[in-house]
């Protein structure tokens, strides 16, 4: 049975390592994430051969930020590649214009609320304004939400916040910074088990380190897929 709530991240130097990992994983794993630090490694590339090739489905994770334009532009070129998740930054003029350029594709644009490796310390550092962090997180998602994001991307801790909101009825909710228990939180600050992020409102978690660090990836990942079905 396929369960595409956990999206694997292909944190991994190139393309090459990532179809290794791939393979490793087998049909465990349906759906990967891949980010900006594979970009000039082959990471559309590997995009491109997960998914016509083998099937898998992807999430683009490039949280882009820049004027409407060139989102629009970048958005619509990155959609001919049938994926089906792309960040964005969750500012409303670029989620309008991501969706703009996602339009007629099927490609979900989740707006990112604030990441989950920064702390109230980190905001104050980016003159982003008084407030509790989880409140902030809520109000960028209702936003997002308002501008057409198909979903968000939220720290667990902030889950279940966001799903509460009127406005998330019917959008997605995906939160990276998930650690099994007893694992290493790395550089996350804002974590939660498995379980705990699914039972708080998350559609899909994102694991990374966890799995493709461990001396048996498909291990880890059935390990994590099984506490899912707890």
């Amino acid at each position: 049975m396929t369960d595409d709530r956990l999206i694997v991240a292909l944190d991994v130097p190139n393309a090459l390592e990532g179809l290794k990992l791939a393979g490793q994983l087998g049909d465990a794993v349906t759906f990967y994430k891949i980010g900006l630090g594979m970009l000039t490694g082959g990471g559309l590339a590997l995009a491109d051969e997960l998914k016509s090739e083998q099937g898998k489905r992807i999430f683009l994770d490039m949280k882009l930020f820049d004027i409407g334009a060139t989102i629009e532009a970048a958005v619509r070129g990155l959609a001919q590649f049938d994926l089906d998740f792309l960040t964005v930054h969750g500012d409303p003029h670029v989620v309008r214009a991501a969706k703009e350029g996602a339009s007629g594709k099927p490609l979900k644009i989740l707006a990112v609320t604030i990441l989950t490796s920064l702390d109230r310390a980190d905001l104050d550092a980016g003159l982003i304004k008084p407030g509790d962090l989880p409140d902030l997180v809520a109000e960028r998602a209702g936003r997002a939400f308002d501008a057409g994001a198909d979903g968000v991307i939220a720290s667990p801790q902030e889950a279940a916040m966001i799903r509460a909101l009127p406005e998330a009825a019917g959008r997605l909710i995906v939160t990276p910074g998930v650690r099994p228990a007893g694992s290493a939180l790395g550089d996350q600050k804002r974590v939660a088990t498995p379980a705990q992020a699914i039972a708080d409102g998350a559609d899909h978690i994102v694991v990374g380190r966890p799995i493709w660090a461990a001396q048996d990836p498909r291990a880890a990942a059935e390990a994590i897929l099984a506490e899912l079905r707890r």
